[in-house]
């Protein structure tokens, strides 16, 4: 934040309001991540919208879907890089792989995005925001990324939207995979897993090892923190699910999840700066179908964060639970859905990090409400948080669709959201403020779109239009005598427009999308740190006999590292490159080039994001 004394900086016109009707344009609902299968392939049903399964076509909500087959083949290093690219998401790392990451969704801060897994939330509730570069890609299935305020669905920090992992399941029979390979920076990976379905019983276990020797992250000889030493990182994952058909209609299910992260930092010049953090995750659920109108979900589970940092001046740790416990029930109506859910979060942090106050309980109602009515789809949500550290919150939705032809479909909603403070805002020795409020949220926006044939091509467009105001904004302040502490004291305004489309025809598919957004602080019109106006990509698949070739586009415009504008991160445009060869029996070739052309830029100020890289591998699954 600029000092008080400084003059409010002019205000831009904001460069989403340049967008020309005639451009209207986006992605089908689920759209995929590299590479990019035809359409008629996207997966039928999706639940993050309205925490239960509902099909893409009835969708009031901007979201999209990543699946098995798109994670496979990308190649990616993190999960991070994965989710860039998408619409409406910029990331940040602080160096490479393994190092520090984050997701702004429509320009909210990281912090505002909550980060689910299997629906179990997963967050560090000392730093408040999710622990993004400890998700083991090899354990992921699916992944849905939901757009807009959800803390109508999903409670606390759901500002910029929700990003939902979802862990693998048993398939059908007996099956196996495993997969390997090698790449630039001494990147190795190995990955398997084995699943049984034998009855009534389904069973999956999974695992995986990635290791870099990385390089050398930090970019200025002159900080303080300038070490030209190599930084890696080292990760060990497992998971497990089991689940039991009790009756028709009735399934009990257990899943878990751990994966030990290690990686180094530049922290100084004269010590090998490391964090070691461990995400363990498991849940125990009952589904249960009572009646033909009515199904009952009751569940309990747990995420812990643990995280040590040393350094040169000790070993810092933080770590962090949540247990979690929910009862929600989906009541068939004539012509829609009802839900109605309960549930309760306990925060727990180590007495051991010093703070003031060590836990906080959460409980919560939400009812939701679906009707499908002709060419008419509805849905409400209300929802209310009531906190033992920050009182009662309640937040809303409402969303309207409609089918205006065969071909067109417009929607429009409002919703309003809250973040609440962390546990470091609220109890940080020496640096914190109890009386922190919640962050909150008022969203409205629109969507139009259209899908058919162009010719020969399957083709399917869309535009969202979104204006967020965000009131209470959390941010660290010093007075003269160098008192520090954070404070309700800043607004923003995020608004923009994403418009993007999709086209397949035989081998050859393409997927595009750009971001047009104004992401600023209300009182000095500076654009919010890390985020641009412009950011976009192009992905273009193309079937070669029984390769395919893939090659994505992705770009952005300058953006500013501080929240006074004066650390300039140049825009960059990169290009990566994946290649899959299936050669028999369950076998496929893969090879992926990061940063082909070796394009300097940062995410960063300071950091470096590693240059061209390749990694090559095999997988089997027969």
């Amino acid at each position: 934040m600029p000092g008080v004394n400084r003059p409010p900086a002019r205000r831009r016109r904001p460069c989403w309001a340049l967008a020309p009707a005639a451009l209207i344009g986006t992605s089908l609902a689920a759209a995929q991540a590299l590479p990019v299968p035809p359409i008629a392939q996207l997966a039928p049903v999706v639940v993050t919208a309205a925490r239960m399964p509902q099909p893409i076509a009835t969708l009031t909500a901007d979201l999209t879907v990543i699946d098995a087959d798109a994670i496979a083949a990308s190649g990616s290093r993190s999960f991070a890089e994965l989710l860039q690219g998408q619409p409406g998401v910029e990331i940040v790392q602080n160096g490479g792989p393994g190092s520090t990451s984050g997701v702004f969704l429509r320009g909210a801060n990281r912090g505002q995005t909550v980060l689910l897994v299997d629906g179990l939330r997963v967050s560090s509730s000392t730093v408040g925001a999710p622990t993004l570069e400890a998700i083991p890609l090899d354990q992921v299935e699916r992944i849905e990324i939901l757009r807009g305020p959800a803390s109508s669905l999903y409670g606390a920090d759901a500002i910029g939207g929700v990003i939902q992992v979802f862990t693998r399941r048993p398939g059908p029979g007996v099956s196996g995979r495993l997969s390997g390979g090698l790449g630039t920076d001494d990147t190795r990976s190995v990955a398997g897993g084995f699943s049984a379905t034998l009855g009534a019983v389904a069973l999956s276990l999974q695992a995986g090892h990635r290791q870099s020797e990385g390089f050398n992250a930090s970019t200025d000889p002159s900080s303080f923190i300038w070490n030209p030493d190599r930084d890696g990182y080292d990760s060990n994952d497992v998971g497990a699910s089991a689940a039991l058909t009790l009756a028709p209609g009735h399934e009990a299910s257990a899943r878990y999840m751990r994966n030990r992260l290690d990686n180094q930092f530049d922290g100084g010049p004269d010590f090998d700066d490391r964090t070691r953090t461990t995400l363990e995750l498991w849940q125990v659920e009952s589904r249960n179908r009572f009646a033909d109108a009515w199904t009952s979900k009751l569940s309990v589970g747990e995420a812990a964060d643990d995280s040590v940092s040393s350094t040169a001046f000790g070993d810092y740790p933080f770590r962090t639970r949540e247990r979690q416990y929910g009862w929600q029930n989906e009541l068939a109506l004539p012509q829609g859905t009802a839900t109605l859910a309960v549930e309760r979060r306990e925060e727990r942090i180590d007495e051991e990090a010093g703070f003031a106050v060590t836990r906080r309980d959460t409980n919560a109602v939400v009812g939701i409400l679906q009707f499908a009515r002709s060419d008419h789809t509805l849905q409400a949500n209300l929802r209310y948080d009531r906190s033992t550290q920050y009182g009662g919150q309640t937040t809303g939705a409402i969303a309207w669709g409609y089918r205006l032809a065969p071909q067109w479909r417009v929607t429009a909603s409002y919703g309003t959201a809250f973040k609440a403070p962390s546990f470091n805002d609220l109890y940080y020795p020496g640096f914190s403020n109890p009386d922190l409020e919640p962050e909150t949220a008022r969203n409205v926006e629109g969507s139009i779109h259209w899908s058919g044939q162009l010719g020969e091509w399957r083709t399917g467009a869309r535009a969202v239009a979104w204006y967020n105001k965000v009131d209470q904004l959390i941010v660290f302040q010093c007075d003269d005598a160098f008192n520090c502490a954070p404070r309700n004291i800043a607004r923003a305004t995020l608004a923009g427009v994403t418009l993007a489309g999709d086209a397949a025809w035989r081998g050859t598919s393409m997927r595009a999308s750009v971001d047009l957004q104004q992401p600023e602080d209300d009182v000095t019109g500076r654009l919010l740190p890390r985020r641009a106006q412009r950011h976009g990509s192009l992905v273009v698949a193309q079937r070669v006999g029984p390769a395919q070739l893939v090659v994505e586009l992705i770009a952005s415009s300058y953006r500013y590292d501080d929240a006074e504008n004066t650390r300039r991160l140049g825009g960059y445009a990169i290009v990566n490159v994946a290649v899959e060869w299936p050669v028999g029996r369950g076998v496929t070739l893969l090879a992926r080039a990061d940063n082909a052309f070796d394009k300097d830029y940062a995410l960063a100020y300071g950091f470096a994001t590693g240059g061209a890289r390749a990694f090559v591998g095999v997988r089997w699954q027969p």
